[in-house]
C-alpha cells in the first residue's frame, strides 16, 4: 500500500481488519488528554481499559523513556513496508510505518503502534533479531534527541576531524 511521500520518509498507515473506522482515534497526536485519562478501546471485546490503573493493578512501572514509536535501524535496503507489517504485527496492532527512503535514510523506520505494551513486547524481543540475513537494531524514539541541532553537532565534529587530521599529518 503506497502512502504520501514525505521528504525523506515513506508513510504507510496500518488499518487493521478489526478496527471500526467508524470509531475515533483515541491516542490521535491532535488530542492532548493526559496519560492517565487515556483510554484504549480493546480490538475483540469493544471494553474500555486506562492503561495507567491497569499497569498500577499488574504492579507494573514503565520507564520514561518507552513509547508507542519505536525507531528500527540496519533494515536491508529492499525491505518492504508489507514485511514490516508483517513482522511488527505479531506484537499488536501498528498505527503506522514509516520507512526511509532518501540516502541518509535508507535502511531505518518509525514503527507506530497502537499500544504502548505491544511497543515494549516487539523493542524487547526484535532488538536483535536477525531479519533477511541483519541484526535489526529497535530503539524507542526520543523527540528530544532528534530535536537537536544536528547542523551544530555536525559543524563541530567536522572542526573535531580537521584538527584530528592535522595533528595526524593526514590530508
Amino acid at each position: 500500500m503506497a502512502g504520501p511521500t514525505f521528504r525523506h520518509w515513506r508513510h504507510e498507515v496500518a488499518e487493521p481488519p478489526h478496527r471500526d473506522p467508524t470509531r475515533s482515534l483515541i491516542h490521535h497526536p491532535k488530542h492532548k488528554v493526559p496519560a492517565a485519562t487515556k483510554v484504549r478501546h480493546h480490538p475483540t471485546d469493544r471494553t474500555t481499559v486506562v492503561p495507567s490503573q491497569a499497569m498500577i493493578r499488574s504492579g507494573k512501572q514503565l520507564a520514561p523513556e518507552v513509547n508507542r514509536a519505536l525507531f528500527v535501524k540496519n533494515l536491508s535496503y529492499n525491505v518492504t513496508s508489507e514485511e514490516l507489517f508483517e513482522l511488527f504485527g505479531k506484537f499488536g496492532p501498528i498505527r503506522q510505518v514509516r520507512q526511509g527512503i532518501a540516502n541518509s535514510t535508507k535502511g531505518t523506520a518509525f514503527v507506530v503502534y497502537e499500544d504502548v505494551m505491544d511497543a515494549k513486547q516487539a523493542c524487547d524481543k526484535l532488538n536483535g533479531f536477525n531479519f533477511q540475513n541483519r541484526y535489526l537494531v529497535v530503539l524507542y524514539h526520543q523527540p528530544e534527541k532528534m530535536t537537536k541541532s544536528s547542523t551544530e553537532d555536525l559543524e563541530a565534529r567536522q572542526a573535531n576531524l580537521e584538527a584530528l587530521k592535522q595533528q595526524h599529518g593526514i590530508d
